[in-house]
């Protein structure tokens, strides 16, 4: 059986497009640029109108040739000169006009979604990848510009060419147009059956394209690791065997819109040409004019034309309503962590007070397994406080609990006495500086790095910060010093160097509350010794919170927390927890190989 595009949980859950009506939701996208959309409107009317116009000048030529004098004949085609001058300005409007309300538009909407995403809290993002999202802002806004600055443009026209031409068909020969109407039954048929089929294609074709940009993404961010593992070859095989799913969908998509055009156009050019055969009759019988066939001809080739085109761009409609949805998807998500409505404010200065009132949480991801179990735990302004435990104990997610990345099932976490849900979320984040475990280069300079943390601070303050985080000396190193561009990722620095930059972003913010969650694990000795320093000097009048494995790092810290299966377990001074026995002393024994009193 084929292998199918891995569902995430919001495409199991959503509602399926019926029909192309999902396109409105990108009115208030257009809404801001009415005026752009009117003049683009008022373009493509005229272009249709001086179509239209045009078989009629032809009709008169043709049944006035032998009789009018050349000077009339003259003007005649003086004037279809000035009509197709008219066409082609209009025509050049519409394009200019529609094609830049594209890309406005499409702008828009990468912005609208990315702001969307990047306030999303980490629940979101348990849900989808990455590659998935970015396949949305690129892939699915792209399919949307093609439609907005072209399509629906393209459809439009072929729309009042349509009406239009069938309007003047009836004016020009009832009879002949009646027998017009008699196709669009067998028309309609493969349009709406066969469009059925493409609407279901197309999603399919579009959720591969996610899938193979989310394979990619995966595979390319850690490429290191698939090097050292030399899986290259299993990385290939896996994306080739996406991308050729995702080529296969496409292909049926395509067979299945060629087939519909060539039904389409089929039907619609027999039916013409036996309209015609008949009509050519009448002309012979006298019962209606060479240059009134002419014309009719002119309008049915117009009509047939007009809804061969609009058969095919049926199938683009239909991609862009599944991307469209897809897009709206991500602007109508509901984030479980959200800002109040009416927030409090923290009375000032913070003073940086953390407290744990009976919190309970478990992940979205792992909803049977307890992260947290009533957990209770208060730490004063000022206090530096060590978690330690093994992994797995909670460490990091009460640090995560502490950003508000997640809200607790029970229980409140409170930031100087007030609950982090009456607050909102930027207003209480300023107050926190963090350094994370696995440390955040950006691609930029090693100066734009540090800064992060306070996008106003000047060169020198960047500089005493890494100075204070023991980089200094060896971003001074790099060929442009602080100015030198360190990759993607950071991929041209070591771990330790990564680590000393993201501690020195953290010093940089100067916030009263220090969050550091296994800052000194990828430090050498040397590098180590100098951070802890610096952190100790840092933490002065700042709450910190430290999380570690290495109990070295911890041993200054005014209270250890020692964590075991969500649970405190026991806390206090390092000597303390050693003369009492427990998990704190066996950790200790295990990490001092010659005893506490070596160290």
């Amino acid at each position: 059986m084929a292998r199918q595009p891995t569902p995430q949980p919001s495409e199991l859950d959503r509602e399926k497009s019926k029909r192309v009506g999902a396109l409105r939701e990108l009115g208030p996208f257009l809404k801001p640029y009415r005026v752009l959309v009117i003049l683009a409107g008022l373009a493509l009317t005229l272009t249709a109108a001086v179509s239209l116009v045009l078989p009629m000048a032809v009709r008169r030529v043709v049944d006035n040739f032998g009789t009018e004098s050349d000077r009339l004949l003259d003007k005649y085609f003086l004037a279809a000169l000035g009509f197709a001058s008219l066409l082609a300005v209009g025509t050049a409007l519409r394009y200019l006009l529609v094609t830049r309300l594209g890309e406005v538009v499409v702008a828009d909407i990468r912005k609208a979604v990315f702001d969307r995403v990047i306030s999303m809290s980490p629940r979101f993002f348990e849900n989808i990848m990455t590659g998935e999202v970015l396949s949305r802002i690129t892939t699915d806004t792209t399919v949307i510009q093609s439609v907005i600055g072209s399509s629906v443009s393209v459809a439009l026209r072929n729309v009042l060419l349509f009406v239009g031409g069938l309007a003047l068909m009836l004016f020009t020969s009832a009879k002949l147009t009646g027998m017009v109407l008699l196709i669009v039954p067998l028309v309609i048929v493969p349009i709406l059956v066969l469009g059925r089929r493409l609407r279901k294609l197309s999603r399919e074709n579009q959720d591969w394209i996610a899938e193979s940009s989310g394979n990619a993404s995966e595979a390319l961010l850690s490429v290191q690791t698939v090097q050292a593992f030399t899986n290259e070859p299993r990385a290939r095989a896996r994306f080739g065997e996406v991308t050729d799913l995702s080529l296969r969908a496409a292909n049926r998509r395509i067979n299945t819109r060629a087939v519909m055009t060539m039904i389409v156009i089929f039907l619609i050019f027999t039916g013409v040409v036996g309209v015609l055969w008949i009509g050519a009759r009448d002309v012979r019988a006298g019962g209606m004019s060479v240059g009134a066939l002419v014309q009719f001809v002119i309008y049915s080739v117009m009509v047939a034309g007009a809804v061969g085109a609009l058969s095919e761009i049926w199938g683009e409609l239909q991609r862009a309503a599944g991307a469209t949805e897809r897009l709206v998807e991500l602007l109508q998500v509901t984030d479980t962590v959200q800002d109040p409505a009416d927030p409090r404010e923290l009375a000032q200065p913070v003073r940086g007070e953390i407290a744990f009132d009976a919190v309970s949480f478990a992940y979205p991801a792992r909803p049977d397994v307890s992260a947290l179990d009533a957990v209770d735990l208060t730490i004063a302004p000022g206090e530096t406080v060590a978690l330690v435990g093994p992994s797995g104990a909670g460490k990091t997610t009460i640090i995560q609990l502490i950003l508000r990345f997640y809200d607790p099932d029970k229980g409140r976490v409170c930031l100087d006495g007030v609950d982090l849900t009456e607050l909102s979320r930027d207003d209480f984040r300023k107050h926190l500086a963090l350094v994370p475990q696995d440390p955040v280069i950006f691609a930029a300079s090693a100066r734009e790095n540090i800064r992060f943390g306070r996008p106003e601070a000047s060169d020198a303050e960047v500089e005493a910060a890494a100075r204070a985080a023991a980089a200094h000396d060896f971003i001074a190193a790099l060929p442009e010093g602080y100015d030198s561009f360190v990759g993607e990722r950071g991929v041209m620095l070591s771990g330790g160097q990564k680590q000393r930059i993201a501690i020195a972003r953290a010093i940089l913010r100067d916030a009263p509350v220090l969050l550091l969650d296994e800052a000194t694990s990828a430090l050498d000795a040397e590098s180590e010794r100098a951070v802890q320093a610096a952190v100790e000097e840092l933490s002065q009048g700042r709450t910190t919170i430290i999380v570690a494995h290495r109990l070295a790092t911890v041993k200054k810290a005014d209270r250890i927390i020692v964590l075991e299966g969500g649970r405190i377990v026991a806390q206090g001074t390092h000597d303390d927890l050693v003369a009492e026995g427990g998990l704190y002393a066996r950790l200790a024994r295990l990490q001092f190989t010659d005893g506490l009193a070596a160290e």
